[in-house]
């Protein structure tokens, strides 16, 4: 059997099966089995190996059900969900251990990224947007309007008392750079409960990786070029290990404005420093926010935070179309 996972820096990552099936007891042999939903404003693929369908096909089942959970608790469009009622009333008071976690997590990538990563940056994200929308001046928006919005943009002035979270007036919380590596997470728990001990979640590109393919080899992730979608920049081979990739390539507050999607939240414009950086992490949590760290904080910093932290590895591509690789990312590649 072969299966090939590609990152594609453009799109959502795909998978290519090629399951034997000429076996004599196929009850007793390995096979994947695979499920695709939209959730979380991506595709969300959970595959499993299992020797038993009706097994295999509950236990994906399940960690959808997870998955669902976390985009329904940290959807700020919604003004029910848990964040969405942090957001409209500045407190939440016995808010649930998921978002608890999440949000105490996020307050520490904002410190070790010296403000690179920051969940508070909505209101910045949305200055830009009115700007671009209908009805918007569709120029970019004043250095006071950013000044005035960047009052509200600060991590470290998020209280958190056991369960109960409290923000400044002003503040206004997403959690789009790291909901869905925590939705990796506990949708990968939730299959490990299960009995599964082999298989991945993948959710738009990011990606959680356990056990190995049903031949015993190593989950093999290709990552492919932004500008020739059908060249692979290299191929690593991960187990119980995470990817992530974020860029600029893939969604825009406007065609017409074309700027990137990930903005900085320490200087309010968008992060133009690399093309994308892709990060290997031990969880999805992890490489989910790493991603996005680094593509802010560009090359020299990106990598010298990486560098500093423990099995964490990175590959960029920087503006002038330079592949740059943290010290140990070739533990990974297959040469």
């Amino acid at each position: 059997m072969v299966t090939l996972i590609l990152i594609t820096i453009l799109s959502a990552s795909f998978v290519i099966n090629c399951i034997d099936k000429d076996v004599a007891n196929p009850e007793t042999i390995q096979q994947t089995y695979n499920e695709s939903r939209t959730i979380m404003d991506t595709i969300v693929t959970i595959q499993v190996v299992d020797t038993n369908s009706t097994h295999a096909i509950a236990a994906i089942a399940n960690a959808f059900e997870k998955v669902e959970y976390v985009d329904s608790s940290m959807d700020y469009y919604d003004n029910t969900s848990e964040l969405g009622r942090l957001n409209k009333d500045s407190e939440l008071l016995n808010a649930s251990n998921n978002l608890t976690y999440v949000i105490n997590k996020s307050i520490y990538y904002q410190h070790i990224t010296d403000g690179a990563f920051d969940i508070t940056i909505l209101p910045l994200l949305d200055l830009w947007k009115n700007k671009f929308s209908a009805g918007g001046t569709h120029q970019p928006p004043t250095q006071e309007e950013l000044n005035e919005t960047l009052r509200f943009v600060n991590a470290s002035n998020i209280t958190i008392r056991g369960n109960d979270i409290f923000l400044q007036k002003g503040m206004q919380i997403t959690l789009g750079g790291i909901a869905k590596g925590y939705a990796l997470d506990v949708a990968v728990e939730s299959l490990r409960n299960d009995g599964i001990d082999s298989g991945f979640v993948d959710a738009g590109g990011n990606g959680l990786y356990i056990g190995h393919k049903p031949d015993g080899t190593s989950w093999k992730v290709g990552l492919q070029n932004p500008n020739m979608t059908e060249q692979v920049i290299t191929v690593v081979q991960i187990s119980d290990m995470a990817i992530a990739t974020s860029g600029n390539y893939e969604r825009y507050f406007s065609e017409e404005a074309k700027v990137s999607h990930i903005a900085d939240p320490r200087t309010g414009y968008p992060s133009q420093n690399l093309i994308s950086a892709t990060v290997i992490a031990p969880v999805g949590i992890d490489s989910d926010a790493l991603s996005t760290s680094v593509f802010v904080l560009g090359e020299k910093d990106g990598l010298e935070m990486i560098e500093k932290l423990d099995g964490v590895e990175c590959l960029l591509i920087t503006n002038d179309k330079r592949i740059v690789k943290s010290s140990g990312f070739h533990k990974y590649e297959i040469n």
